[in-house]
């Protein structure tokens, strides 16, 4: 189990961003950028059994590795997201009981009725370029931009917005880089993540 903090930006316009041009943000990179293209398939009941317990469970396709996520609620402000996480590689795409035995999720998984009734309520498809930042002090923070969508039958909303997630160090190291993107960029700090806006999204086809 992991402590993930990360900060979420939205952005604010259609055209893909051009983040070479800020040769500041440059200037940070630890190592080059690199792509990758994740598709994750998010699961519930079709009473929400998931999220009214406060965990969120995906499998996820990162280009040929698979991996299996639980997260719980947590907390958001001001664009910074706390929760705790547990992620694990899987051989392919079916869960490992085992290991989600190990998560908050347990209890959900003890009761058959609940277990047996998950289904895949949504999906996230979209392309990310992950940039790893050195800031000063020795924080680390992988950078990610993320352009797609989140889809739930014929329903979608477009995903774009960037995430820094703090791997190393100091979180207000993580909040100024922030400040300083939305200085530069069309972002707004977003509280939403994309677990919850595809929630959004499959409740419009059960309307």
């Amino acid at each position: 189990m992991s402590l993930e903090q990360e900060i979420k930006l939205k952005v604010m316009q259609e055209a893909e961003l051009d983040l070479s041009a800020l040769t500041w943000l440059t200037a940070l990179l630890a190592t080059q950028p690199y792509k990758q293209h994740l598709v994750s398939t998010y699961f519930d009941t079709a009473d929400r059994a998931l999220m009214q317990f406060g965990v969120g469970l995906r499998l996820r396709q990162v280009d040929s590795q698979w991996l299996q996520t639980v997260k719980c609620r947590g907390e958001a402000q001001d664009g910074l997201h706390q929760r705790k996480e547990w992620e694990h590689k899987l051989a392919g795409p079916a869960f490992d009981e085992g290991l989600l035995a190990e998560t908050d999720l347990a209890p959900l998984i003890d009761n058959k009725a609940v277990w047996q009734a998950i289904k895949p309520v949504f999906t996230t498809d979209f392309e990310r370029v992950v940039m790893p930042l050195q800031l000063e002090d020795g924080t680390q923070v992988e950078m990610a931009y993320d352009r797609g969508v989140v889809k739930a039958g014929d329903k979608q909303q477009n995903i774009h917005e960037i995430e820094l997630e703090l791997k190393q160090g100091d979180i207000h190291k993580c909040q100024q880089l922030a400040a300083s993107l939305k200085r530069s960029l069309a972002l707004e700090y977003s509280d939403i993540s994309k677990a919850e806006q595809g929630y959004a999204v499959s409740q419009l086809i059960e309307k």
